[in-house]
């Protein structure tokens, strides 16, 4: 079930560098070199693969993560997406 643009809206208050685009929940995470991104991306993976939930993916420049999460099934963002994220940026 798609979440509501108000519960979203309160999501992205409390989560820092977090916004919505294009019906995702996107952050660029900056690592302090490209071994750290790659753990990043690394660590991002288990936890995904835990919840059997993925996320896009992408490496920007050697120290830069964006992550966009959504549920692409349902056309947006769904509670899953938002645990996702919570495992992720705690």
């Amino acid at each position: 079930m798609l979440l509501t643009e108000e519960k979203i809206r309160q999501i992205l208050e409390s989560k820092k560098d977090w916004m919505l685009r294009d019906n995702a929940l996107v952050k660029t995470f900056e690592c302090n070199d490209f071994i750290d991104a790659i753990s990043f991306v690394t660590k991002v993976g288990m936890l995904s693969e835990k919840a059997d939930h993925h996320p896009n993916i992408s490496i920007h420049s050697w120290n830069k993560v964006e992550l966009a999460i959504s549920t692409h099934d349902e056309g947006g963002i769904t509670e899953k997406d938002i645990s996702l994220l919570n495992a992720i940026d705690p």
